[in-house]
C-alpha cells in the first residue's frame, strides 16, 4: 500500500496551566526537507526530533512546529543587579555632565544595559518533555494516518488508469490481425497501378509482404507492456515506500507504448495508443505525490 507525501497531523495537551500543541505538515519533494519551529526551551531536543522525523517521514517538504501557551504570561525576572545599575547610572550622569547634555531618562537607559536585569533561564524538566514527546507521537500518528488515507485514494486512481491501459492493450490485440489483409491489399493496389497486375511476381510479393509485416510486428512490445503493468500493480502492494520505483516502472511502460505507436501503422491502433499515453501522463502526475 502506498502513502502520499502530502500529510497533516496535529495534537495538543492542556494541563490547565500550560498547553502544548504539535503540528506536522508536509508536501511532496524528492528528498526530506525538514523545517522545525520550536520554543527556545526545546532547542536541545531538536536533534532528537529531527532524527525521529527522518526515520518516520522519509521524504517530503515537512514543517514541524511546537507551540507553548501558558495561562500566566508574567515575565519571570530573577531581579535587578543594583550594584551594576548604580555603576552604570553614575557613569551616564558623569558623561552627561561633561558633555553638558540633559540628564533625562538616565535610569531607564541604565536598566537597558547588559546584565542589569537578569531573567530566569527557561528550562524544561524531563516530566514536561515526556508530555511534549507523547503529544508529538500523537501528532505523528495522525500525520501518518492522513498520508495512508491519501495514499489509498491515489492507489485506487492509479490502479484504475493502469486497468484502462490494459483494456486498450486487449483492444490492440483485437485490431492487430486486421492489419495484414489491409497491408496486402494496399501493396497489391500500388503495384497494379504502377506495373499492371499481370506483371506482379506473387512469390516475390509474398516475400516482401512477410518482411514488411515482420518489421511492423508488435508482439514483443505487447508482452513487455503487459509485464510492466503487472509489475507496477505488484509494486503498489508492497509495504515499503516505492514512489521512485513506481516512477521508473512508469518510464518503461511509456517506452513500450511509444514503440507500439511507432510500429502500429494503423489508425485504430494509433488511437488506442494515444489513449494509453493520456492515462500514463495522469499516472505520472499522481506518482509525484507518492512516498
Amino acid at each position: 500500500m502506498i502513502k502520499s507525501m502530502t500529510g497533516y497531523g496535529i495534537a495538543s495537551f492542556d494541563s490547565g496551566n500550560i498547553k502544548y500543541t504539535v503540528e506536522i505538515k508536509s508536501l511532496n519533494s524528492k528528498f526530506l526537507e525538514l523545517s522545525l519551529r520550536l520554543p527556545k526551551i526545546f532547542s536541545e531536543k531538536e536533534f532528537q526530533l529531527r532524527n525521529d522525523c527522518s526515520k518516520q517521514i522519509e521524504r517530503g517538504k515537512v514543517n514541524l512546529s511546537i507551540n507553548v501557551e501558558q495561562a500566566s504570561s508574567s515575565v519571570k525576572a530573577a531581579g535587578i543587579d543594583t550594584v551594576l545599575l548604580k555603576h552604570y547610572y553614575a557613569q551616564l550622569k558623569a558623561v552627561s555632565k561633561d558633555l553638558n547634555e540633559p540628564a533625562n531618562n538616565l535610569l531607564q537607559l541604565a536598566l537597558g544595559l547588559p546584565e542589569v536585569v537578569k531573567y530566569d533561564e527557561e528550562t524544561v524538566s524531563e516530566e514536561e518533555w515526556k508530555v511534549v514527546e507523547n503529544t508529538f507521537k500523537q501528532a505523528m500518528n495522525a500525520f501518518q494516518q492522513f498520508r495512508s488515507d491519501e495514499g489509498n485514494t491515489l492507489e485506487q486512481d492509479i490502479k484504475y488508469r493502469i486497468g484502462i491501459i490494459l483494456q486498450d492493450l486487449t483492444l490492440i490485440e483485437v485490431e492487430e490481425p486486421k492489419r495484414v489483409p489491409v497491408i496486402r491489399e494496399r501493396l497489391n493496389q500500388f503495384l497494379s497501378e504502377a506495373t499492371g497486375r499481370e506483371a506482379i511476381d506473387q512469390n516475390r510479393l509474398e516475400q516482401e509482404l512477410i518482411y514488411y509485416i515482420d518489421k511492423l510486428d508488435i508482439t514483443e512490445e505487447k508482452i513487455r507492456l503487459k509485464a510492466h503493468c503487472d509489475y507496477f500493480i505488484e509494486t503498489l502492494k508492497n509495504a515499503d515506500a516505492n514512489g521512485k520505483k513506481l516512477g521508473f516502472i512508469s518510464q518503461e511502460i511509456g517506452r513500450e507504448i511509444n514503440t507500439l505507436g511507432s510500429k502500429a501503422n494503423d489508425a485504430g491502433i494509433q488511437k488506442l495508443v494515444v489513449g494509453m499515453k493520456e492515462e500514463l501522463e495522469k499516472i505520472k502526475e499522481q506518482l509525484l505525490n507518492v512516498l
